[in-house]
């Protein structure tokens, strides 16, 4: 899945447009690296996302094309910050 589209069905950031541009900005990186909106995911990966001071980061457990707003937070689990 899109780097893009899973930062949005994830709702770690509310739309899609939202998630390309901050990608193309540079404040998405994927495993240490910055990643374009068009990265691959994988199970795994490594997401850190700068918003402001703070940077959230998360390792991806599942990838699905669509889940409920309940269920978005299954998708990742949250690490501690560095």
């Amino acid at each position: 899945m899109r780097l893009d589209k899973f930062l949005k069905v994830s709702r770690l950031i509310k739309r899609r447009t939202v998630a390309t541009e901050a990608c193309d900005r540079g404040i998405v990186s994927v495993n240490g690296k910055a990643a374009k909106p068009s990265y691959k995911l994988s199970v795994g990966d490594i997401i850190a996302i700068s918003f402001g001071t703070r940077t959230v980061r998360v390792e991806v457990l599942e990838i699905s094309e669509a889940v409920r707003k309940e269920d978005a937070a299954t998708l990742y689990r949250e690490l501690p910050s560095e």
